[in-house]
Parts: C-alpha cells; structure tokens; sequence
C-alpha cells in the first residue's frame, strides 16, 4: 500500500532481512527500500545521473550489497550499481554487465550473478521506445563482482530478436524468459533452460499455444520440478518439466506476475486482482483482491 512515485515493475527481496526494494518500470530512476514489518518507506534511490535503472536488482555478500541493472543513456552500454546497504545504500560502484539492455538479475551459489542482457537499447526521453532493434545482441552473462564475466550464452544469429527478460533458478539451471521484437517466426520459442558450459535448450509448445502466447512472456519461476512462464497478452501461463518438456496450458486473463509458494508449487497473479496457486498442471484460485497486481510476484523469504 505504499505509494510509488510512478509505475513500478519489480522487486527483490534482501536474503536474510524483512526488506524489499522495488523499481521504477523501465526507463525510470527510482527505487524504493521497503521495511516489510512496519511496512514503511526507508530509503530511496534514484540512478545516477546519465542512468536510468531496468526494473530488478539483486542481492549479494550476504545482503550487504544491491545490485541494480542500469543503461548509460548516452552510449547505450549496460552497467551494474552497487549499492552499500549497511551505509544507507551509498552507492560504492559499478561494474559493467556484459551487454546492453541488461533487464533482470539473479544471484546464483558463491555469488555469481546471472544478468539478462535483453540487447534493447531505450532513452528516457523516447519512453519505450526500442531505438536499436537491427542491431540487438541478448546474452546471459555470468560474472562476479570482483572477477568480472565468467560466461556468456547468446542465441544463434536468426534468433536476435528474442530479448532475453526475465531469470529464474533451481537445480543448477538458469531458466530465461523472451519476449520477441518484430515479426514473429514459426513456433517462436519463449523459454529457455541453461546449465553452464552447456548450450542452452529452448522450449516451445505446439504451434497453436506457441502463437497463443503472442510472443511475449512476461514472468518465469521455478518449482517443485517445473518451470512456468506466463503471457498476459496471451492470457495463459505455460508449464514445463525441468526437461524442457512441455506440460500444460492454463488459461487466465491478463496473468503475469509467478514466483515459487511457500510450500510447493507456484502462485500466479493478475491484473484483475487474483492470487491463484499452480500445483502440477493444474490452477485454481486462491486469493482475491480489490486490486490491479502489476507485471512481477517476489517471494520475501
């Protein structure tokens, strides 16, 4: 029920601590710190000048560092802030990320990061506009803050129009959502699987839910064995095994924001103010609130 300055996108949770940071949707410059108890404001960041942040962030050294995906508005490059949370969240430093467009982070064992390079370039001034769309190169980088990438995965060539978006983790594999720019192929996949030093794996439908989805996943999360990526364009979330095998096809309008339940399974959300829970291929509903839920679902620990 707090307030935002403008319209948000998403959040993450500190590892230890009852305290989020939500940010600004793309291409803003705010972020909230949020004590989850007294459920109150207590910090507020904006992106340095030049900057502006992608929407997610991460947290690393035991909670003691935010991450937060940034754009150089001039250049275009993609740059990582660090954010000192024992000193209010001064910010200490900047690494780059990899690419350009970096959009969601997760950190992985022994504080790795994952970055989702979604190769868009934007500038505040042009809203969302995509100003770079023959030219985009998504990646996922894998880097630490002190060695700097450690590997980076891209698609083949014909495939550069899949902005890589939004990371989920479990058993080891890193499992991405896209989100296509431009004309849509045949069976456009729009969730891929990485294990490291491995190629990645993409996973589709058949083609009638593949076009369903109208080329836009907007949300992946991992549990319990399977993996689920949701389209509010499409109004249906998709399930697949850890495999890459597809599962299901749940219907539900304007469905976007999942994240893992507390004891198993998945919560989805919608736009429309349900709260609905995932157990093996099936969906029913939860919870209902007098309220529009946005694009992303974070579980606070």
């Amino acid at each position: 029920r707090i307030p935002l300055p403008e319209r948000g996108h998403a959040a993450t949770a500190h590892p230890s601590a009852p305290e989020a940071v939500g940010f600004a949707r793309r291409p803003g410059r705010f972020a909230l710190v949020i004590d989850c108890v007294a459920g109150r404001e207590t910090h507020r960041l904006h992106s340095p000048e030049g900057r502006h942040f992608y929407g997610h962030g991460a947290f690393v050294e035991d909670g003691a560092v935010l991450v937060t995906p940034e754009n150089d508005i001039e250049t275009g490059r993609g740059w990582l802030g660090l954010w000192a949370r024992d000193e209010g969240y001064a910010r200490i430093g900047e690494i780059p990320s990899g690419g350009v467009g970096p959009h969601d982070i997760l950190r992985l064992d022994g504080d790795v990061l994952v970055v989702a390079n979604g190769g868009i370039r934007t500038h505040p001034d042009r809203g969302r506009e995509k100003l770079n769309l023959e030219t985009m190169r998504p990646n996922l980088s894998y880097l630490t803050l002190r060695g700097g990438i450690e590997e980076q995965v891209e698609l083949e060539p014909e495939l550069h129009l899949a902005s890589i978006r939004h990371l989920a983790q479990a058993e080891g594999v890193v499992g991405f959502a896209m989100q296509w720019q431009g004309d849509l192929p045949d069976n456009a996949a729009l969730l891929g699987l990485h294990r490291r030093g491995e190629a990645p794996v993409l996973c589709a439908a058949d083609m009638a839910e593949q076009f369903a989805m109208e080329g836009y996943a907007g949300s992946v999360a991992m549990s319990g064995g399977q993996v689920a990526i949701t389209s509010p364009r499409g109004g249906r979330v998709h399930v697949f095994g850890m495999d890459g095998q597809f599962r299901a096809s749940l219907k539900r309008a304007d469905v976007c924001g999942v994240a893992p339940a507390a004891n198993g399974g998945l919560l989805v959300t919608d736009g429309m103010g349900g709260v609905l829970r995932i157990r093996g291929e099936a969906m029913r509903p939860a919870q209902s609130y007098d309220r529009a839920w946005d694009n992303h679902l974070i579980r606070v620990g």
